[in-house]
């Protein structure tokens, strides 16, 4: 199973749209640890939303559908 989700950080104000195939939690856990990345500035980031889909070429395309209104 893949993902699309969203990701919300109140300190920040902003949001993080992103795509797995991973367990979300464990995704989340990624993003909020000690790594180099765009989600590792803060360490308050939740789940808001997320949506399931059969591959990851699907989870991406709405991922860019999403991007399109932001």
């Amino acid at each position: 199973m893949c993902y699309c989700y969203i990701l919300f950080s109140q300190s920040l104000n902003k949001y993080y749209i992103g795509h797995s195939c991973e367990n979300l939690q464990e995704r989340l856990r990624k993003h909020i640890s000690d790594h180099r990345g765009f989600t590792s500035t803060t360490k308050d980031r939740i789940i808001v939303y997320s949506e399931n889909y059969n591959s990851k070429m699907q989870a991406y395309q709405r991922v860019r559908e999403i991007l399109i209104f932001d």
